[in-house]
């Protein structure tokens, strides 16, 4: 993984670049990046290098200014030069302690699983007006799996829906959603999903309920966002039906769902402390965007970096002979925040474009966030977030669609427009 050495990556790279380069010529396409983007969302690299600037441009100054706010700071304490990469993180920290001290515990005590639970329920309720049956009698793979019988607002039978909390020794570590079996229709007669939420939650003891941080709340909600997907596609094709729809589409259902874990309007309905029955104040909901916020900018531009480097190799139309490390930096310049360390590079350790699957495709992280963050602005603007218009809408073309339809055109018809960067701008508070 390093730059020179026993374990040095590049000649790797420079293989793994130029096989891919050879396999879109064989196909037709003049870059890899072509052949990737076909069947994405974003359909072609013009339009996701135009997705990259404008995101960076209306970015890059608020990254600057994180840099000195630290920077600063540093020198407040008794630094001297510039802060480099490997100090950012201390003072960073430091920096967030001091004026965004919020921990874990003053927040669980308002997240009881089983409050979460019923909120995260009772939004589907509100939302699509599905309900949630315990069903003892359906058979469940595990004593602490818990299987509920989903049904419509008219009592028809949607899914079965089963909840995988607590960690065990056969388990795996992280949170996901899967579909034992998906929704279809042969010869008239449906079948309706079997899908299963897992998680690994502290588990509750003889004295105290289990309880949830707040990232925890939001895997939760991101987790079941895919369960909905799941849940109520509907058509004829399984392997069109629910999440099985382009990569770079596939994480609105569920990044959207987060941003009801800091909406009061929702926590009022559930939250509540453990111990006293006090709903979880406004202050403490401010505190947990404004953390969530801290230095939003930088990681955004960090994160445009890291794509705006993967679409440079992929775009290559000739085999890639040259320095690893120079090919980096000019990636990645225009996006560079910190002081550039020579003798140092991260593509030989960029697992996720060479051997992860998301070569042509890094861009994507980014634009689900624009896809959620425009998405949910649909929500605000009906006056509703809990239910409405909104709510139909983005059952009707988003969740039930899956992948009958080109993505862009499903979001169109939600939406009423094509997804803008400004909600995405707005949601990191960079217009304040």
């Amino acid at each position: 993984r390093a730059l020179g050495g026993e374990f040095d990556n590049c000649e790797n790279i420079r293989r793994i670049v130029d096989l891919r380069r050879q396999i879109a010529g064989l196909l037709g396409y003049e870059t890899y990046a072509d052949y990737v983007l076909e069947e994405r969302m974003a359909e072609n690299t013009a339009t996701v290098n135009a997705f990259l600037q404008e995101l960076l441009d209306e970015t890059i100054d608020y990254a600057r200014a994180d840099y000195a706010m630290i920077n600063d700071y540093a020198h407040a304490q008794g630094f001297e030069g510039d802060v480099m990469p490997w100090d950012w993180s201390y003072y960073a920290e430091k920096y967030k302690n001091e004026k965004y001290a919020l921990s874990d515990e003053q927040v669980k005590p308002y997240f009881e699983l089983e409050k979460v639970k019923k909120g995260v329920f009772l939004l589907a309720n509100k939302l699509y007006g599905l309900n949630f049956a315990r069903c003892d009698d359906i058979a469940v793979y595990h004593p602490d799996v818990t299987a509920y019988e989903v049904t419509d607002a008219k009592g028809d039978f949607v899914a079965v829906l089963y909840l995988d909390f607590f960690p065990r020794a056969s388990k795996r570590a992280g949170a996901w959603m899967t579909e034992f079996r998906g929704s279809k229709v042969v010869e008239g007669v449906e079948t309706r999903p079997l899908v299963s939420l897992v998680m690994n939650f502290t588990k509750p003891t003889e004295t105290k309920p289990s309880l949830l941080t707040f990232d925890e709340v939001n895997t939760f909600l991101h987790e079941f966002g895919h369960s909905l997907h799941g849940m109520l596609g509907q058509g004829e094709y399984e392997s069109l039906n629910g999440t099985s729809v382009y990569r770079d589409f596939v994480e609105l259902p569920s990044q959207i769902m987060e941003n009801w874990a800091t909406e009061k309007q929702w926590l009022d309905l559930w939250a509540e402390h453990y111990e006293t029955g006090e709903k979880m104040p406004a202050e403490l909901v401010e505190k947990i965007v404004a953390a969530k916020n801290y230095l939003a900018a930088y990681a955004n531009v960090r994160q445009l970096s890291f794509g705006m480097t993967d679409m440079a190799w992929h775009t290559l139309k000739e085999p890639f002979t040259g320095d690893v490390e120079a090919f980096e930096k000019q990636s990645m310049a225009p996006a560079q925040v910190l002081p550039v360390v020579d003798g140092t590079a991260m593509n030989p350790a960029f697992t996720h474009i060479f051997s992860g699957g998301y070569a042509a495709g890094y861009y994507g992280y980014k634009w689900a966030e624009v896809l959620e963050a425009d998405a949910f602005k649909a929500f605000e603007e009906t006056g509703s977030i809990l239910g409405g218009p909104a709510a139909d809408a983005f059952r009707k073309h988003i969740l039930t669609q899956g992948g009958h339809e080109h993505p862009m055109k499903l979001y169109v018809a939600f939406r009423g427009h094509k997804p803008e960067t400004k909600a995405l701008i707005e949601k990191m508070g960079l217009t304040k």
